[in-house]
């Protein structure tokens, strides 16, 4: 079979000479914004082995999706410019990537952005399992355990003492992690938060954990925007770049200043089987100028069953629920016209000739957001095939979860307000 290379630039441009030699990924963090690049750009050490194939890249991004996807399903529960770069070979989920500085002297991790999560995670030095790039806890002089008596304790899934100090131990995609709870300043941009309590992993099994670590932002205890509830008042933005994009270009915007004055927003929902995920009510679907038929109960809120749908920053390619799913693919079919349809793994609307695609508008309540072919497409550059880039939700795993999920969400503004409960998308051109 002719191979074709993904026309995303994250599966064939090489890493430069690493993070410190490229002059494009010198640290432009400022004020209370960072960086955000992919995990394939020159300013990432993640870069694939051996070049793959168009069919072998999006096998495998669906692949693990399905793991992102069976992790969401077990879930049940000032300003600052972050720089963002696309992550996705940040092996699992999370597909991009923020600088950190963790400890006294600091030490710089490239932590994987999660919503759907909310401890941090960070592989420590001794770690059995995790990457080379480790924190080595012992060199820094702020660096401390959490023992068993504190109320963080009772924040961590499966909380067991060794000792005096607090363990834990949890699982993320297909990977288990036994992480010990500790504290130590963490630094996004030009911001320090002291005490920081996070998850020093000793132990990790699986290709799930992200390399370097997480940085959940959720809305749980232990994440980012209650830990620094008085810095940023619980609210963020980010501007996730394409895959194309070589550095840091997209931006993580943390606390109400600086934020957007005019954006469309919709209520945030709360389900508190699942606390973390930021839920929305997702009304109807547009393909063109119209309104899909989809059955109400594939769309609607269930705190019981968990139905509904999230916007989550670590899956790759929206997943709708089957009834939801068919009717869009069928309506997207229809406006094509007569191109012979084939199909590639989880995508069953493929082309091997130049289409036309129509818009797909997602309308939720108070806000309708219009996506272009661009974030709806995924295309080969030898040849011209291309691929639908929504699936259906697997049988057996989150079958009632609606995803909308980052490649969707790629050059928009994302607005998480959770004082005011609402979620804000505006188109920005990151890239």
């Amino acid at each position: 079979m002719k191979t074709h290379l993904l026309s995303l630039a994250f599966l064939f441009f090489s890493l430069a000479q690493g993070l410190h030699l490229n002059p494009k990924c010198s640290s432009q963090d400022q004020g209370s914004t960072l960086q955000v690049f992919h995990v394939y750009s020159p300013c990432s050490p993640f870069r694939p082995s051996k070049p793959l194939s168009w069919e072998e890249s999006v096998l495998q991004m669906q692949a693990k999706d399905q793991a992102r996807l069976q992790f969401l399903s077990s879930l049940v529960a000032g300003r600052s410019f972050v720089p963002i770069a696309s992550g996705r070979q940040i092996i699992q989920s999370p597909t991009y990537i923020v600088r950190a500085k963790i400890g006294t002297p600091a030490q710089t991790l490239l932590l994987a952005v999660d919503t759907s999560n909310d401890a941090a995670w960070i592989p420590c030095s001794g770690c059995d399992g995790c990457s080379s790039t480790v924190f080595d806890s012992v060199k820094s002089t702020s660096f401390q355990t959490v023992g068993c008596g504190a109320p963080q304790c009772k924040q961590v899934p499966n909380p067991t003492c060794s000792g005096s100090a607090c363990t834990f131990n949890t699982t993320y995609g297909s990977s288990s992690i036994a992480a010990n709870l500790s504290q130590d300043t963490v630094s996004l941009a030009t911001d320090s938060v002291p005490g920081y309590t996070f998850g020093c992993i000793a132990k990790a099994t699986g290709s799930s954990v992200p390399p370097q670590g997480l940085l959940g932002l959720g809305r749980g205890p232990l994440s980012l925007l209650s830990q620094t509830q008085n810095l940023y008042q619980s609210t963020f933005s980010y501007c996730l770049p394409s895959f194309r994009s070589l550095n840091f270009s997209g931006t993580l915007r943390l606390g109400p200043n600086g934020q957007p004055k005019r954006i469309k927003t919709t209520p945030l929902l709360r389900n508190p089987r699942r606390s973390s995920l930021y839920y929305v009510n997702l009304v109807a679907i547009r393909v063109g100028r119209r309104v899909v038929d989809i059955p109400p109960s594939a769309l609607a809120f269930n705190p019981t069953t968990g139905a509904g749908t999230i916007f989550d920053s670590g899956t790759v390619f929206t997943r709708l629920v089957t009834p939801a799913y068919t009717a869009v693919r069928d309506a997207f079919r229809k406006r094509v016209g007569n191109a012979t349809v084939t199909s590639l793994g989880g995508f069953d609307t493929c082309y091997s000739v130049p289409i036309v695609a129509p818009t797909i508008t997602f309308m939720f309540s108070g806000m309708n957001v219009t996506l272009p072919p661009e974030n709806l497409l995924i295309h080969s550059t030898a040849g011209s095939t291309s691929c639908l880039a929504i699936a259906a939700a697997p049988d057996n795993v989150n079958s009632v979860l609606n995803v909308i999920a980052n490649m969707q969400q790629q050059n928009h503004r994302i607005l998480f307000d959770v004082p005011n409960s609402r979620l804000g998308v505006a188109r920005e051109q990151c890239t």
